[in-house]
């Protein structure tokens, strides 16, 4: 719901970004990997116990290499791997924190956990399959930014993910009333892409 909005106010220095890191001969491959890899890492921290202002940079470090790949893929020249490799290395991040949650405390935090990751793979699977079938037809959008694959605006995004993740990261107590609510939003989302589906593809 936010990205629009979002991405008025980042993609121009993000594009800067990009082409100073491209300039000096990062690819946006690489640029995924260590987003990923700080995501991985803020999720391993809260899996051992640690919360705070040290996971939440972790969180946002991670994003922020997230939108840099692809202003290095526009200033390099994109591939299809590239944007392959960049949609499994964010739905990874996403299950990454929750399950640092769950691991934490499985008594606690499993049932919620649990929930928000099943909300995640329903949200995902009607995501993807929107894009393979906007793909055959040949729709393209540019409402999102610049992206490989077809991105349909819903309730929830980007941004609203990330905003959720900073809020438990920061408030690991508030874990379990925010996964049953997020996770709830999340289903809210889907539903709302099967019935664009349902209008578009029938």
């Amino acid at each position: 719901m936010l990205d629009g909005m979002i991405r008025e106010v980042i993609d121009a220095p993000l594009d800067r970004g990009g082409r100073w890191l491209a300039a000096r001969g990062a690819s946006a491959d690489a640029v995924t990997l260590v987003g990923l890899a700080l995501g991985l890492t803020g999720a391993a921290l809260v899996a051992l116990g640690f919360s705070g202002l040290i996971v939440a940079l972790l969180v946002l470090a991670s994003r922020l290499a997230d939108g840099l790949d692809g202003a290095v893929a526009r200033a390099r020249g994109k591939s299809d791997f590239g944007g392959y490799l960049d949609i499994v290395c964010d739905f990874a991040f996403y299950g990454a924190i929750p399950l640092g949650f769950v691991l934490l405390d499985p008594a606690s935090n499993g049932a919620a956990g649990a929930f928000l990751l099943a909300a995640f793979y329903v949200n995902g699977a009607t995501f993807l399959g929107y894009a393979i079938l906007a793909a055959k037809r040949g729709m393209e959008t540019r409402s999102r930014g610049e992206k490989s694959l077809y991105f349909t605006a819903g309730l929830l995004e980007g941004t609203e993910t990330i905003l959720f993740f900073l809020l438990i990261v920061l408030f690991p107590q508030l874990f379990v009333p925010a996964a049953w609510i997020f996770g709830a939003l999340c289903l809210v989302t889907a539903a709302a892409r099967v019935a664009l589906a349902v209008r578009t593809f029938r």
